[in-house]
C-alpha cells in the first residue's frame, strides 16, 4: 500500500463528498428495509412448526421441509429479477419484487390447506431470491465508498433484524390476533419501501454499464465463470452456516428439559433468547462490516468465523440458561458478523454489467446448495442428539469457509463508476495507492 499524506486524504474525502449521488440515502434505505421485510416474512415460519403441523394435520417434519422448498426456489428469483434489474434499472424491478413477495406472504396467511400453504411458500421463495441482488447492488452502488463497509453490515443486519422482529411478533401479534396475523404484518412496510424507492435516484453505475441485451447479461456471467464458482462455493458453505445456526435453534431450546419453561427478558426462553442473540447478530454485522473497510473483506470474515467457532461449546452444550444465552449471542456475533461483509465483498467482485444478477444469483444459488441444511441437522439430531448434530454441522461449515477464504481473492473499495464520465467519482489518491488484494 502506497503512503497517503494527510493532505491527500483530505482531498480524497472532499472529492468523495463532492460526488455523492443526491438522494442516495433513499436508495440505501429501500434496499436495506426490503431485506428486513424479506427476512421477517421468511423467519416467522421457524416459530410456527408445531402450530402449523397441528393446524394442517401433518407431521412436523413436513412443515420443516417447506423451509428447504423456499430456499430452493430463491435462485430462480435471483435470475429473473436480477436480469430485469441489470437490463432495465434497479428501481422498478425492486418495487415489483417487494410487492410480489409481500403478496405471496399475505396469501400464505390465507392458505386454507397445507397444499396451498406449500405453493405459497414456494412462490414466496422466488420473490425472496430476487430481492437481495437488487437491494444489495442498489445500496452498494448508491452509497459513498467510505460508507460501503458499514452499509454492507447494515444491509446484512437486516436479516437478523427480520428474525428479531419475527420473534417479537410471535409474542405480541400472534397471541392477540392469531398465527395468521404475522403473515399480514409486513404489507404496510412494503408500501413504505415503494415510497422510498420512488424518491430515490437510479443507480449511476447501472447507467454507465447497462448491458445492451439479455444475451449480454448471461454472456457476462459465463465470461467470469472462475469468480462465479469461487463465490458460489463460499456462499454455499456460509449460507449453510447461517441457516444451520438459526432455523432449528428455537426447536433445540424447546427440547431441553428445564430450559424452555424459563423466561429471558420477560419472554419464554426460546423467544427471549432469540431476541438477545439476534441483537448480537446485528451488532456483529455492523461491527465486522465496518472493520472490513480497514482490514479487508477476507481477513475480517475469517476473524468473525473464528469467534463463532469458539462459541460452539457454550452454544450447543451449555447446561445452564446463562451459558446458553452467552453462547448463542457470541455465535450470532460471529456468524452474522461474517455475513455483514458479504454485500460489499460480492458486489466488488462482480462484473459491472451484471451487478444485480451476478451477486444475487451467487448468493441465492449458495442458498440452494445449503437448502438441505435444516433437514440434515434434523436427521443428525435423530442419530446423535441435538448438541452433537449442531456441533458437527456448524464446525464443518466454519472450517470449510475459512479454507476457501484463505485461498480466495477480493477487490476492497473498488469504484463502480468510470472516471471522467458524468456522475463518476474521480480516482482519489487513496485508490491510486491501493493495490488489488
Amino acid at each position: 500500500m502506497a503512503f497517503v499524506s494527510g493532505a491527500e486524504a483530505g482531498i480524497d474525502r472532499a472529492a468523495s463528498e463532492a460526488n455523492e449521488t443526491k438522494g442516495w440515502r433513499f436508495a440505501v434505505g429501500s434496499g436495506i428495509l426490503g431485506w428486513v421485510l424479506d427476512s421477517f416474512d421468511f423467519f416467522v415460519l421457524v416459530f410456527l412448526f408445531d402450530v402449523l403441523a397441528q393446524r394442517f394435520h401433518v407431521a412436523k417434519a413436513s412443515v420443516v421441509y417447506t423451509l428447504t422448498l423456499t430456499l430452493a426456489m430463491r435462485p430462480l428469483g435471483a435470475l429473473f429479477f436480477g436480469a430485469l434489474a441489470d437490463r432495465f434499472g434497479r428501481r422498478l424491478p425492486l418495487i415489483s419484487c417487494v410487492l410480489y413477495f409481500s403478496l405471496c406472504t399475505v396469501m400464505t396467511g390465507l392458505a386454507p390447506n397445507f397444499t396451498m400453504f406449500v405453493v405459497c411458500r414456494a412462490l414466496y421463495g422466488i420473490g425472496m431470491g430476487g430481492y437481495w441482488g437488487i437491494g444489495a447492488s442498489y445500496a452498494m452502488e448508491s452509497s459513498p465508498r467510505r460508507f460501503r463497509g458499514v452499509l454492507s453490515g447494515l444491509m446484512q443486519a437486516g436479516y437478523p433484524l427480520g428474525y428479531l422482529l419475527a420473534s417479537v411478533s410471535m409474542q405480541t401479534l400472534a397471541p392477540a390476533f392469531g398465527w395468521r396475523a404475522v403473515f399480514f404484518a409486513g404489507a404496510p412496510v412494503a408500501l413504505l419501501i415503494v415510497a422510498l424507492t420512488l424518491f430515490a435516484p437510479e443507480s449511476e453505475a447501472w447507467k454507465q454499464h447497462r448491458p445492451a441485451s439479455m444475451r449480454g447479461i448471461f454472456a457476462a456471467v459465463v465470461g467470469h465463470w472462475g469468480t462465479f464458482l469461487y463465490l458460489l462455493a463460499m456462499m454455499g458453505v456460509m449460507m449453510g452456516l447461517t441457516h444451520g445456526t438459526q432455523d432449528l435453534y428455537p426447536d433445540f431450546l424447546k427440547s431441553m428439559p428445564g430450559i424452555a419453561a424459563k423466561t429471558v427478558v420477560g419472554m419464554k426462553a426460546p423467544f427471549g433468547m432469540a431476541v438477545l442473540y439476534t441483537i448480537g447478530g446485528i451488532v456483529g454485522s455492523l461491527f465486522f462490516g465496518q472493520l472490513s473497510q480497514k482490514f479487508g473483506r477476507r481477513k475480517t470474515i475469517m476473524l468473525a468465523l473464528g469467534i463463532a467457532l469458539l462459541a460452539i461449546p457454550a452454544w450447543a452444550f451449555g447446561t445452564s440458561l446463562g451459558a446458553l444465552v452467552l453462547g448463542s449471542i457470541v455465535m450470532q456475533v460471529g456468524v452474522q458478523g461474517s455475513m455483514g461483509v458479504v454485500p460489499a465483498h460480492l458486489n466488488e467482485l462482480s462484473p459491472d454489467a451484471v451487478r444485480s444478477m451476478f451477486p444475487g444469483f451467487v448468493y441465492q444459488f449458495g442458498v440452494l446448495l445449503s437448502s438441505p441444511a435444516t433437514a440434515v441437522e434434523f436427521l443428525l439430531r435423530d442419530r446423535f442428539g441435538y448438541p452433537w448434530a449442531l456441533t458437527i454441522f456448524e464446525a464443518s461449515a466454519i472450517c470449510a469457509t475459512i479454507v476457501l477464504l484463505w485461498f480466495g481473492t477480493e477487490a476492497r473499495d473498488r469504484s463502480f463508476v468510470r472516471e471522467g464520465e458524468i456522475g463518476a467519482a474521480p480516482v482519489t489518491a487513496t485508490e491510486r495507492g491501493m493495490r488489488r488484494e
